[in-house]
């Protein structure tokens, strides 16, 4: 399993990658692994302002659906359109092509807070 030094990691298995105020954000290696062969990835929110922590949308694997946490406050600004069309690039690349939302971060500090790489993966274990 991997993870990336370069991103933030969040305790519901979400990551998130900071450039200026905009951030990438997906779910971990670990999560896509746990969850198993996703089927569908549905986000509604797109253009919505969410606090850290609200549900931001819905991934669906073949055994069971789970929440999507938003790891900072900000807008949510775009949708990873391929998804639509290939969900499992989430199984087959979770910190590349598979990347769920970019949205601007109200509070870049925030992101900071954030566990980083060596604090998940204690987490994960």
């Amino acid at each position: 399993m991997t993870f990336p030094e370069n991103l933030r990691y969040t305790k519901d298995h979400e990551w998130i990658k900071l450039e200026g105020n905009v951030a990438t954000i997906g779910i971990t290696d670990f999560a896509q692994s746990e969850l198993g062969d996703i089927v569908y990835v549905e986000i509604e929110t797109k253009g919505k302002s969410l606090t850290a922590e609200t549900v931001f949308g819905t991934v669906e694997a073949v055994k069971t659906v789970s929440d999507l946490f938003l790891p900072v406050s900000g807008t949510i600004t775009e949708i990873n359109p391929a998804l639509e069309a290939q969900p499992e690039l989430v199984n087959t690349d979770p910190y590349g092509e598979g990347w769920m939302v970019k949205m601007t971060v109200d509070n870049p500090d925030d992101v900071e807070k954030l566990m980083d790489a060596a604090a998940y993966e204690k987490l994960v274990g």
